[in-house]
């Protein structure tokens, strides 16, 4: 039978030489019934909507005495499925469609290269050329004042100001080039970064720390704009902390929890009434670079009990 003829009556019929009209029925159809049928007085039977496959149909009569037919009758036949369900079709789609996902990963990994490519050629453009050249910048702007800044005190200010500012670019320059290099792109990395801006920051206000980073792994991958996103919020928690807590000792601790990141920087300074307290435009940006990340930031104080900034965001490879 073609595809889509689903549908079939058959009609069946047995010779008797005494009450032709006794006679009972019994059928199955094997590919479909699982046992065989009641008795019945019909002569005929149909199938609708039968599925693609082989099948053989079975039937037997019964006279009034309870006898059997010693052998059925049967007859077999076959529904064709239609192209898309033949094993052919089937694997060729399969071939197709595995060419398919393996063209897609190629390009994923060929576009992955080609971006590290970009990002390390970038790095090292920006620290060869414009790092340079701000330092360069820096470094000439000190020489200068301290040339001439006796004798000429406003142009001695001037030229503290450019430096200044110059320093501050090379710094931010020095954040740029470190978060685009893929060859940082390592949770080791980040703490290493972050211990060592930690160590600066505290020790040149005189408060001591401590810097934990359990089981930190070197193989463990961590993207560039988490990488980014998280360097730039600790930088931010430890400014506060220097500026506003007018604390002894402070602690920073960097952990992985269940593939979540999890950062906390703390003090024992004076603390702030959470009810009262206004927050600023940098605890805003935090809050809002832990939500780019899918993550959050929670901040505990109270009142000369210090505080506790705590960031957890996914850690995405």
């Amino acid at each position: 039978m073609p595809p889509g003829l689903n549908q079939i009556e058959i009609e069946f019929s047995s010779l008797a030489f005494d009450r032709a009209d006794a006679i009972r029925y019994q059928y199955k159809l094997e590919g479909a019934d699982a046992d065989w049928s009641g008795y019945t007085l019909r002569r005929s039977v149909n199938y609708a909507n039968l599925k693609p496959g082989d099948y053989r149909f079975l039937v037997r009569a019964v006279n009034a005495d309870g006898a059997l037919s010693e052998a059925p009758a049967s007859a077999q036949f076959r529904v064709l499925a239609p192209f898309w369900q033949r094993w052919w079709f089937l694997a060729l789609a399969a071939t197709a469609m595995g060419l398919a996902v393996y063209s897609l990963y190629r390009y994923r990994i060929a576009r992955l290269v080609e971006i590290e490519r970009v990002r390390t050629r970038i790095a090292t453009d920006l620290h060869d050329d414009i790092g340079s050249n701000l330092s360069l910048i820096a470094g000439l702007s000190r020489l200068l004042r301290d040339q001439i800044g006796e004798r000429d005190h406003g142009a001695g200010e001037r030229l503290s100001v450019i430096a200044q500012a110059s320093s501050r670019s090379v710094e931010a320059m020095s954040d740029i080039i470190w978060a685009v290099n893929p060859l940082k792109d390592h949770l080791s990395d980040l703490s290493q970064r972050m211990r060592r801006f930690a160590s600066e920051a505290f020790t040149s206000r005189d408060i001591e720390f401590s810097f934990t980073a359990p089981d930190l792994r070197r193989n463990t991958r961590i993207d560039a704009e988490t990488r980014r996103e998280v360097f730039l919020i600790f930088k931010e928690a430890v400014n506060n902390t220097i500026r506003h807590s007018a604390c002894a000792h402070a602690g920073v601790t960097l952990e992985v929890d269940h593939g979540e990141l999890v950062l906390k920087v703390s003090d024992d300074g004076k603390g702030f009434d959470q009810q009262t307290a206004e927050y600023g435009n940098g605890l805003m940006s935090m809050k809002a670079r832990a939500e780019k990340l899918g993550g959050r930031l929670e901040i505990t104080s109270a009142a000369r009990r210090g505080a506790t900034v705590t960031l957890t965001a996914p850690l995405r490879h």
